[in-house]
């Protein structure tokens, strides 16, 4: 498997797809008490983001602009959570968060924007 901009926005997207609803089954991973504070609208922002990213990869917006722009999205969810709740655990616009959860916005901001900005595009499929 080649790695380019289609790849990485494919297993982004699923691994954030993925990560949105295990953030609804009870886990000691993330969660409500789980080492990454989700509550349920945390979970849906991990739900939309990975299906902004296959829809980076499966329509007309590009994995590469799709990459970009939502490491640009994390950066600034990284930046305010420090900046919000210099304390570690809290609330940032409803959405529940703790020192693990910025420090893994701050990893995901870097790989994505990464991806975005130094990979190539990769191959479209043609659908008829």
């Amino acid at each position: 498997m080649d790695l380019n901009a289609r790849t990485a926005a494919f297993v982004l997207g699923v691994v954030l797809l993925i990560v949105g609803v295990l953030g609804y089954v009870p886990n000691p991973i993330v969660g409500p008490v789980g080492i990454f504070l989700t509550n349920n609208l945390h979970n849906l922002v991990h739900i939309i983001s990975g299906i902004f990213l296959l829809l980076g990869v499966y329509t007309a917006l590009t994995p590469g602009l799709a990459l970009k722009i939502l490491g640009v999205v994390y950066a600034i969810v990284a930046i305010l959570g420090f900046v919000m709740m210099k304390g570690g655990d809290g609330m940032m616009f409803g959405i529940a968060m703790n020192t693990m959860d910025h420090w893994l916005h701050v990893v995901l901001a870097i790989v994505i924007l990464a991806a975005g900005f130094g990979l190539a595009p990769g191959r479209r499929v043609a659908t008829a």
